[in-house]
């Protein structure tokens, strides 16, 4: 095999197979290109090269015994640096008081990973303490601001900043992020590749870094949606360590249907868009209208936002709250970072208590909204990759509100974004597809029509092509 470099999961898998690459090729690429491209996109903290090595010589004699383990083996991949790592490496969730910080064990998904024959390469920049302490700029992270293999002057998107930049740029097959409220959508669309947010429960979260017990979630950044369903089942599944997990079993559909879904769009659902948003979102539904129906909806009046953020506030500060009395803060990257977790602070117990039961009713309702439905059709981000030089807040404030991902996160809902097009600068847009909660089959096979009838997932930033 001449350049596995942006090649899908499914095809390396065959490659080896076939015996036109092994595991310590693919892994001595990757690490190669890890080496020689994260710094200039600081999506890389650490590279675990001995231990990528030593799992892919395993998977290798493995391999040509006849022990063969599925797709993912002997399939080099990163993880974003809040998953704990054993052997030495070590685990700073993106924060400088912890950037010498090793655990003696391995978080749940990178175990299971390893019984799916993975090889890790790397672990992945991301936002300081995954955006709980209130960042406002690209920068705010100890390894410095993560650039879009798009374009080195814009930003990759937070928090899982680097899975999304070194899956975009081809330095790793695919990479683990996690996501709170955007922080595997995002990256997703700012370097252009395909991110899954599973549905709460589905993934073991034992061994990551917790900012909210009821909104985190781990999933997949890769070139694919149909990389992206066979992650998730190598890493959905109960598991003890973590109660929150579901017994509810993950099978990826190999032959998804692909056509006769029935899908809602979002009455107003691009005000506040960007011009390029907007109009690649359009030319989307007209292919999508090629293969299913597609039907407006509209959410009822309600405060989506404003109760997944008060959860989200009120669990960061107790999950921080040693932190915080510690005067750590003082020591982190962005500014706002040294006061963010002091605001937390204040949230209201009785505010708290009040959107956890405002949040059965904003599931009710979203379950009202989306039953008939394979998904919900949203433009991935409102906006494209903001400059990595400038405060992302700042830019266009107000101008949209974000009631799928305040929905979507509130209620542990299962979306995907795919890309669909470029602005004129060249930079990526994206597209979501979101559905009811356990029902990843469903939007991956309505992402994967969707790829299978365009040819956006296939082009990749000229620079990282050599």
């Amino acid at each position: 095999m001449n350049t596995p470099v942006f090649t899908s999961i499914r095809k390396l898998s065959e490659a080896i197979i076939n015996g036109e690459t092994t595991p310590i090729e693919l892994t001595e690429l990757f690490l190669d290109r890890l080496q020689k491209h994260g710094q200039t996109l600081n999506s890389v903290v650490t590279l675990t090269r001995e231990r990528a090595l030593k799992e892919a010589k395993k998977a290798e004699k493995e391999i040509k015994e006849g022990s063969y383990r599925g797709p993912l083996h002997g399939i080099p991949y990163g993880v974003k640096d809040l998953c704990a790592t054993s052997g030495g490496i070590p685990t700073t969730w993106g924060a400088a008081p912890f950037k010498n910080r090793t655990f003696d064990y391995d978080s749940t998904v990178v175990k299971k990973l390893g019984e799916a024959g993975g090889v890790l390469v790397a672990k992945l920049a991301m936002i300081e303490l995954a955006g709980g302490m209130g960042y406002r700029q690209p920068n705010a992270s100890f390894t410095g601001p993560c650039s879009t293999p798009w374009d080195l002057g814009h930003w990759s998107g937070g928090s899982s900043s680097g899975s999304g930049a070194s899956v975009g740029a081809g330095l790793v097959p695919y990479a683990i992020g996690s996501e709170t409220w955007g922080s595997i959508l995002s990256p997703a669309g700012n370097c252009g590749v395909a991110g899954l947010r599973p549905t709460y429960g589905r993934v073991s979260r034992h061994g990551a870094m917790a900012l909210s017990w009821t909104l985190d979630k781990l999933g997949p950044l890769c070139l694919t949606a149909d990389d992206s369903g066979l992650i998730l089942e190598a890493i959905a599944g109960y598991d003890a360590k973590d109660p929150s997990t579901s017994k509810k079993d993950f099978k990826h559909e190999d032959n998804p249907p692909k056509s006769g879904f029935k899908l809602a769009i979002l009455k107003n659902g691009l005000e506040g868009a960007e011009d390029a948003v907007a109009e690649t979102f359009k030319k989307s539904i007209e292919t999508l209208e090629k293969y299913a129906t597609v039907e407006e909806v509209e959410f009822p009046e309600y405060p989506y936002e404003h109760i997944t953020r008060t959860i989200l506030n009120a669990e960061a500060a107790s999950a921080f709250d040693e932190f915080t009395e510690q005067g750590l803060a003082s020591q982190l990257t962005a500014p706002e970072d040294h006061y963010g977790p002091y605001a937390r602070t204040i949230v209201l117990a009785k505010d708290y208590l009040k959107a956890l039961r405002l949040r059965e009713k904003m599931c009710k309702i979203t379950e009202k909204v989306l039953r008939s439905y394979d998904a919900l059709v949203v433009p991935g981000r409102s906006r494209t990759a903001p400059p990595i030089d400038q405060e992302f807040r700042k830019i266009s404030p107000g101008t949209s509100r974000d009631i799928v991902g305040a929905v979507g996160n509130g209620a542990g809902l299962p979306s995907i974004a795919i890309p669909n097009g470029f602005n004129e600068k060249g930079l990526p847009t994206s597209i979501q597809f979101m559905g009811r909660a356990y029902c990843e089959n469903s939007i991956l096979a309505v992402a994967q029509a969707y790829q299978g009838k365009t040819d956006w997932h296939k082009v990749h930033p000229e620079r990282f092509t050599v």
